[in-house]
């Protein structure tokens, strides 16, 4: 009895060793090699995540310095322009660096003038300052949308190669050829989509950004024209 329980674990430790050797072992892929085997699609795809990312760091250091402004800024103005020192008033714009100081300094540089120059001045400066805010921006929103159609494209050119392959290996046709075939063509899908969503997020993010400035300028315009239709 002792053999034959022997004689059976003999066979099933060399099966089991058996089928330890034959199974393959599964390698790991590094990002860089999957990326590789997307084709010539992750070109531009890579330019483009290396475009949305520039313009999203440079939009945000540029938007965010253009929404500081001191608290007391407006009250200096105020008082400046009430007590007649107009000069006082535009020095102290021209040191400032922000949007909503350019604009007033336009104002005041034409006070004297009707009133209705003075508001469309400030209009016309104000038009300058939301174009420099919004400049990249829709090269950003054309990320957002284009990266994944680029993704999609490169799987389904990546699809018709593998099937390709497919027909052309006939008779040895195996699964991992199919499955190879296949998740190679879908890193462009997976790549595009990542990027399209950095850009889409990034690009809602700034734009609320530029609204949020475009009102407190909006705001301080109005309240530059109702200061010189105060009476003196």
């Amino acid at each position: 009895m002792k053999q034959i329980l022997l004689q059976i674990t003999e066979i099933a430790s060399s099966t089991v060793g058996a089928v330890a050797t034959n199974s393959p072992v599964p390698e790991s892929q590094s990002l860089l090699d999957l990326a590789l085997k997307g084709g010539l699609i992750m070109i531009p795809l890579a330019i483009s995540s290396i475009v949305a990312v520039y313009l999203t760091i440079e939009r945000y250091i540029t938007i965010k310095k253009a929404s500081k402004l001191d608290a007391n800024f407006m009250a200096n103005i105020k008082d400046m322009v009430l007590s007649g020192n107009v000069k006082g008033a535009k020095a102290l714009c021209e040191r400032t660096n922000s949007p909503i100081a350019r604009i007033l300094e336009k104002g005041i540089s034409r006070i004297g003038k009707p009133l209705q120059n003075i508001d469309v001045s400030i209009q016309n400066a104000g038009n300058l300052e939301i174009n420099k805010l919004e400049r990249g921006m829709p090269t950003l929103a054309t990320i957002s949308g284009a990266a994944p159609m680029l993704g999609f494209l490169g799987t389904v050119t990546g699809m018709v190669t593998a099937f390709y392959n497919m027909s052309q290996a006939g008779n040895n046709l195996t699964v991992s050829l199919l499955a190879g075939g296949i998740y190679e063509a879908l890193v462009t899908t997976v790549t595009g989509l990542i990027i399209g969503i950095f850009a889409y997020i990034a690009y809602n993010q700034l734009t609320s950004m530029i609204e949020n400035i475009i009102h407190k300028m909006e705001a301080s315009s109005v309240e530059f024209i109702d200061l010189l239709q105060e009476p003196a």
